[in-house]
């Protein structure tokens, strides 16, 4: 099946209610039974067809009662708000799975174990993200108030690196793993303190990870 000619070139952080490493990744069930988390992305380069998509950014936030794979989810996207018409539409479409082979992206797996699609916000987002460091920060005003940070050792209070990698991944092939906090006061409301904490790279089209 062909889709329409989409790229995605950027950074990712992520934060779920999940203990570090979140055994999402493992394919094991999730830490506290259930699963609430956000995703923010920084496009450094992307097209949807003839649509640039450079330097826009978007936040994907979701909530399951149960493990992600019994579905019964709610979603919400937010979408920068700089984005003109054409460019809404176009990550309005990747982010809710469309235009994208079953199951190839991230995006596409979350959006398949949905019930509950609430209405797209368009706000101002302001994301700085460094994903060797990992560290981030991600604002929406009045809304969202996102951190990244290393894993400190309890004891010496020193950096600690780890790193998951996925050679058959659908959302990245190595990630960064960190400490995530997030207080978010919209429909879904999240307060999550030094939980699960992802940073990568994404290079995505329709038909998955561009390798």
């Amino acid at each position: 099946m062909s889709h329409v000619d989409w790229r995605i070139k950027g950074r990712e952080f992520v934060n779920c209610n999940c203990a570090y490493g979140c055994p999402c990744q493992f394919n094991a069930l999730p830490t506290h039974g259930d699963c609430h988390g956000i995703g923010a992305t920084q496009i450094d380069q992307g097209h949807f067809g003839e649509v640039k998509l450079d330097g826009l950014r978007s936040i994907v936030m979701m909530s399951w009662p149960g493990a992600i794979h019994e579905g019964n989810g709610t979603t919400q996207l937010i979408i920068d708000e700089r984005a003109d018409p054409d460019q809404r539409e176009a990550l309005l479409t990747v982010l809710s799975g469309e235009e994208t082979e079953p199951g190839a992206t991230q995006w596409s797996v979350f959006d398949s174990t949905m019930s509950t699609r609430l209405d797209p916000l368009f706000k101002p987002i302001e994301l700085e993200l460094d994903v060797p460091a990992r560290t981030a920060r991600v604002a929406v005003p009045d809304m969202i108030e996102m951190k990244g940070e290393p894993i400190r050792n309890p004891v010496t209070g020193e950096t600690h690196r780890a790193r998951i990698d996925l050679p058959d991944g659908f959302e990245y092939l190595v990630a960064e793993m960190g400490s995530g906090s997030t207080k978010a006061t919209g429909a879904i409301k999240l307060d999550l303190v030094d939980s699960y904490g992802q940073f990568n790279e994404i290079h995505l089209n329709a038909y998955g990870i561009v390798r």
